[in-house]
C-alpha cells in the first residue's frame, strides 16, 4: 500500500470538492429536493455537483479503487481499497448557509476505515486521520489532533445533530445521557466529530447514520486518540447508531446507559 499516494490523492479529492462546493454555499436561489418519502432528506445540485468532482480526481489518480458515494452509485473496485465520500455532510445547514457541513473522504479496506478527512471547506479547516496522521490545518495553522481524554460523564460535552436524534426509543436513551451530562449542543453534524479530534467536546451520539456519513469521522476521531463505537461497544464503520468519545470513562459511561436500549 503507498500511503503517500492515499493520502495525496485524499488532498487532492478534498480540493476538487472545495472548488466544486464553495460556488453553491450562500449562493442565490439554491434549491433542494426531497430524497425521503417522509420527512426531508434534502439534496442540494451542490451535493451533485461536488460528488462529481470528486469521482472525476479518483478516475484519473486511483480508477483501481472503488467508489461508495451518497449522490451516485458504487463503483467497485480491483484493489481492495474503496473511497468513502459524502459530498456534503449536514445538507441543512449547508442550505441554512450555517458553516458547520462538512465533506467527508474515507478510504477503506476490508475491516473498516484505515484513513480519513473531515473538510470544512468555508472555514478552511481538515482535519484528518490515519496512516499514521493525526492533524488539523486551518485558520490557526496547523496543529496535532488529541483528543481531550478521560473525564466523568457529569463533566462532559455532548452533541448530536437531531434533538430527536432518531425513533422515539432512540430519542429516550440520548435524553437519558444528555440528563447526566454538564452541556449538550445541537447541529453540527459531521463537525462535531472533528470537535473531538480536536480535543473540545467528549462524545457524540447520534443514529441512523450510513456508511458515507461516519467513516471519515471514525478515522479521524480514532487517530486522534478517541472511540468510536456503536451503542453495544460493537463496530461503527457500517453506520447505525453511533457513540463516539474523546475517552474511555465517558464512553463506558455513555454506553453503559445507552446498551440498555439497544
Amino acid at each position: 500500500m503507498d500511503k503517500d499516494n492515499i493520502v495525496a490523492t485524499a488532498h487532492a479529492v478534498a480540493d476538487a470538492a472545495r472548488q466544486a462546493v464553495l460556488p453553491f454555499f450562500r449562493s442565490e436561489g439554491l434549491s433542494a429536493d426531497n430524497k425521503a418519502g417522509q420527512g426531508f432528506d434534502p439534496v442540494t445540485e451542490g451535493d451533485r455537483a461536488t460528488e462529481r468532482a470528486m469521482r472525476d480526481v479518483l478516475a484519473k489518480l486511483r480508477p483501481e479503487d472503488g467508489i461508495l458515494g451518497e449522490e451516485y452509485a458504487t463503483q467497485h473496485g480491483t484493489s481492495g481499497l474503496t473511497w468513502v465520500l459524502d459530498p456534503i455532510d449536514g445538507t441543512r445547514g449547508f442550505m441554512s448557509g450555517t458553516p458547520t457541513w462538512g465533506v467527508l473522504i474515507a478510504v477503506s479496506d476490508e475491516n473498516g476505515p484505515i484513513y480519513g478527512i473531515v473538510d470544512q471547506p468555508y472555514i478552511g479547516e481538515r482535519f484528518e486521520g490515519g496512516l499514521d496522521l493525526a492533524r488539523v490545518v486551518g485558520p490557526q495553522g496547523e496543529r496535532h489532533l488529541r483528543t481531550r481524554g478521560d473525564c466523568a460523564l457529569a463533566d462532559a460535552v455532548l452533541y448530536t445533530t437531531f434533538p430527536e436524534v432518531g425513533t422515539p426509543d432512540e430519542g429516550a436513551a440520548f435524553k437519558e445521557v444528555a440528563s447526566n451530562v454538564k452541556l449538550t449542543r445541537y447541529g453540527m453534524d459531521c463537525y462535531a466529530y472533528a470537535l473531538i479530534a480536536a480535543g473540545q467536546v467528549d462524545l457524540v451520539i447520534e443514529a441512523g447514520l450510513q456508511i458515507y456519513d461516519i467513516q471519515a469521522p471514525l478515522a479521524v476521531v480514532e487517530a486522534a486518540g478517541g472511540i468510536v463505537t456503536d451503542w453495544q461497544g460493537g463496530p461503527a464503520h457500517q453506520g447505525g447508531r453511533i457513540l463516539a468519545a474523546g475517552g474511555r470513562q465517558q464512553h463506558e459511561a455513555a454506553l453503559e446507559i445507552l446498551s440498555r436500549f439497544a
